[in-house]
């Protein structure tokens, strides 16, 4: 007989800090027994973050209980960011961070391959040259010989080539190649050191209305090979309905605007069988599979305990489940090593240290630290339950730090100890190991091969408690964390670091040169380290004059700095260079530079990246000086034409005046700002005004839905989906007289060379007779797009639309983006 709390009030709520300790309840202890006692596992496949369906994942996690797994391909590198600068590799450590938040909600695992996501693609034929298919595929087989799904499930369609993003595409193709593969030991030996083959029983394709033509065409469509399911439904223990976690869930994708509001009520989920064997009941994801405990040598044993557990659980005083708990931990304990055996391991002590009430930290008693260096950590460890526990020892993980207080925890008083804590001089730094070295065209290297397909790499700062419980003393990891008290928001956990003993950041990522003059350049050296002294000298190609040859500094404090003045000469002809710094100290040389990530939704992120800045000689000119610019979804646009000479002042869009507006010789509208400033919809008249009056506004891309107002330009402008993702596709000038490739910069083909990820995006494929096309474009066997830069004239001034991504191509320094939007800017000066 189970006994029933009369009323449990659940508040389900999303921490913000993901290092907060996880505390279980007494309601989602039993939610923990249940899925303890299901042992199936199904694995979602997809190509970016915000692929996946967290309709379902919640649904077979919270309903089902099968622990599941969402496979992202990449690590969604080649996104936009809405809430903030970061691009390509800092993006995806953001991305990394939301698909971590968004399965804490959800209850799934998130898994990764090495990857990149480099954009758009319209085939999954040129996706897989530049990932290297091989590579990609093996890691896909990686993930399925080490999660061991039962259930796979593909998100896209393998027989659309052409349809979608071609990363989507081939998501699905590595799935049913792999499918396959994971149970064949001549495909990819290498990793049978480390695990074995594994073979899934069956294949799935996510399918629905939305990949057929219309509602019609899909009720319409032979659904024998379907299975379907209702996920709308709804959780008592914790007061939501299905949909309204994987909003939540989906709502966690902040860098990309996919916050997400909750539904009720019945939604279907369909699945086409793709391959493996067909179910003996239709509707049952798992039939035929064995789910129990008895799937296991040695566990039937084990589950009648368990299922006794489960039945007779008592909601006002988990500790009563003790004593069976730990009989079953030790049974599972002695099962042949093995997928199962790790997994339900983990999960029962995790329902045994909750069931007790008990409460472990280990708190550092600073944020970071170096390698060598000695911190203070205290130990907490509390039972509150009348259970009698030992704590027995304590082991710092990867360190000497260690304490035996042989402590009988009883019921409600702590136990707090203080120890110090030394960095090993082997210890790395915690980084995003994926970064860790310089990535290929397609795809990072990874060099330990255990840690690939993980979204990051295991704390090697952790701590051991070992703890006895009826005689059996059962160890318990837990990482070490900073912990603060906030004023406004209370308490405060972020990762403990180990970081560079120095490190040093320059102003600019880019430093452009538009004529011979030396610059200087400012050099910020920190150390987190007290008294520490150093040399520093920074390095680059012989026909870049730097002076001095070296510099000294003296940083008395931990978290000090100092900032060195370097003057750097270019040569006369154009020219790229990186600058990197050395900083010598103790003997050694770092080349780092320390970076934080800090946003609300996701745990703080520090990075150990190699440090250094882009030298570019430009030849260019310019006309006019001062340009306003009105942000949109985020860009590095002032920034940039201010290393080419311009003032920029940004402009705050409630005061958008034609008359303020007129000192401007330009005004830039950053990328998405029709789709992002409501605003904009009362000062479009503004704006047109300020080009009727003779200057010139300059619209980057948008996309075509969700725009704020129906018509963008002073004439018709549609906007498309059309793009060009192949970066060195062949440019045609259409109108080679034109002003705008003229002056005052002679635009040439070789403008467009070392163009990165893309050409552009969003590209207009109607407008008015008003707009002169300045160029032609296509991908590879498509035919040709025209709307990639129009410009108007439009009383005395000048209305510019273009989908060139000169967002992207700024932060590389591409000389051809700088010449061609200062032509942009200059025209009728």
């Amino acid at each position: 007989m189970r006994k029933i709390l009369p009323f449990i009030l659940v508040l389900f709520f999303i921490t913000a800090q993901g290092q907060a300790p996880k505390k279980l309840n007494s309601v989602e202890i039993d939610q923990a027994l249940k899925k303890l006692n299901f042992l199936g596992s199904v694995l979602y496949i997809a190509a970016h973050p915000d692929d996946e369906n967290t309709r379902l994942i919640s649904y077979l996690s919270s309903e089902v209980n099968a622990r599941t797994g969402y496979l992202s391909i990449t690590r969604g590198d080649g996104g936009q960011n809405l809430i903030g600068p970061e691009l390509k590799e800092l993006l995806g450590v953001i991305r990394t961070q939301e698909l971590l938040a968004a399965r804490r909600i959800d209850g799934g695992k998130q898994r990764f391959t090495r990857a990149i996501d480099f954009g758009y693609t319209k085939t999954p034929e040129e996706t897989l040259q530049i990932w290297d298919k091989e590579v990609v595929l093996g890691d896909v087989v990686w993930a399925i010989r080490t999660f061991k799904p039962d259930i796979i499930i593909n998100r896209f369609n393998h027989r659309t080539s052409g349809e979608t993003h071609g990363q989507h595409t081939a998501s699905a193709l590595l799935s049913v190649e792999a499918f396959k593969l994971a149970n064949d030991k001549n495909a990819y030996p290498e990793q049978l050191k480390h695990t074995e083959v594994f073979s899934p029983t069956r294949l799935y394709f996510n399918t629905s209305p939305w990949f057929y033509e219309s509602q019609d065409a899909f009720d319409k469509a032979d659904k024998s090979n379907f299975i379907q399911f209702d996920t709308g439904v709804y959780f008592p223990w914790n007061g939501l309905s299905n949909p309204e976690i994987a909003a939540l869930s989906r709502s966690q994708h902040r860098s990309q605007g996919f916050g997400s509001s909750g539904s009720r009520g019945s939604q279907l989920e369909y699945l086409e069988l793709i391959d493996g064997e067909v179910p003996e009941t239709k509707g049952d994801l798992f039939a035929g599979i064995d789910t129990s405990w008895n799937r296991l040598k040695g566990g039937a044993a084990i589950g009648k305990i368990l299922m006794e557990v489960e039945e007779n659980y008592n909601f006002r005083d988990p500790s009563e489940s003790l004593p069976k708990l730990v009989e079953a931990y030790k049974l599972i304990n002695v099962l042949e090593d093995g997928y199962w055996k790790t997994i339900k391991t983990s999960e029962i002590k995790e329902i045994i240290l909750a069931s007790s009430g008990i409460y472990l930290e280990a708190i550092s008693n600073t944020p970071y630290a170096t390698l060598y260096q000695s911190v203070e950590v205290e130990f907490e460890a509390i039972n509150r339950s009348d259970v009698s526990v030992e704590l027995v020892s304590i082991n710092v993980v990867s360190g000497s730090s260690s304490a035996e207080p042989k402590k009988t925890l009883n019921n409600n008083e702590a136990w707090r100890e203080k120890l110090i804590y030394t960095i090993p001089k082997d210890a790395k730094y915690t980084s995003p190991y994926w970064l860790g070295e310089n990535p290929n065209l397609g795809t990072y290297v990874v060099e330990d091969p255990k840690l690939v397909g993980l979204p990051e790499a295991p704390r090697m700062t952790k701590v051991i408690f070992n703890l006895k419980f009826y005689g059996e003393t059962i160890p318990f990891e837990k990482e070490l964390v900073y912990k603060t008290t906030d004023p406004v928001k209370g308490e405060i956990y972020q990762p403990f670091e180990i970081i560079p003993p120095v490190s040093a950041s320059f102003n600019d990522k880019v430093l452009i040169y538009t004529n011979g003059a030396a610059k200087q350049i400012n050099l910020t050296v920190t150390a987190q380290k007290e008294n520490t002294k150093g040399k520093v000298s920074l390095k680059a190609s012989k026909s870049w004059k730097i002076e001095p040859k070296e510099a000294n500094f003296d940083i008395k404090n931990n978290g000090g700095t100092a900032t060195l003045v370097f003057t750097v000469t270019p040569p006369k002809e154009q020219n790229e260079a990186n600058l990197i710094p050395e900083i010598t100290f103790e003997g050694r040389v770092y080349s780092d530079e320390v970076l934080r990530i800090d946003y609300e939704h996701i745990p703080l992120q520090t990075l150990a990246l190699p440090a250094g800045t882009k030298l570019v000689k430009l030849n260019i000119k310019k006309k006019g000086g001062l340009v306003g610019y009105i942000e949109g979804a985020g860009d590095v646009i002032p920034e940039s034409l201010e290393q080419i000479g311009y003032k920029v002042v940004k402009i705050v869009p409630e005061e958008i005046d034609a008359a303020a507006l007129a000192k401007f010789d330009a005004i830039v509208l950053g990328i998405r700002a029709y789709n992002t400033l409501d605003i904009l919809k009362f000062k479009q008249g503004e704006l047109l005004k300020y080009v009727e009056n003779g200057g010139t506004l300059i619209s980057q891309y948008n996309t075509n839905r969700g725009l704020v107002l129906d018509n963008i330009a002073p004439y018709k402008l549609e906007l498309s989906r059309d793009r060009v993702t192949e970066e060195d596709a062949k440019v045609e000038f259409l109108d080679p007289q034109h002003p705008v490739l003229n002056s005052p910069n002679k635009i040439t083909p070789k403008d467009f060379e070392n163009w990165v990820q893309e050409r552009g995006l969003y590209f207009s494929d109607s407008w008015a007779p008003e707009f002169t096309p300045i160029f032609a474009m296509k991908d590879t066997n498509e035919t040709s797009s025209k709307g990639s830069l129009l410009i108007a004239k439009y009383g005395k001034g000048h209305y510019i639309y273009t989908g060139l991504s000169f967002f992207r191509q700024f932060p590389e320094a591409v000389p051809g983006a700088f010449r061609l939007f200062a032509n942009l800017i200059s025209i009728g000066k």
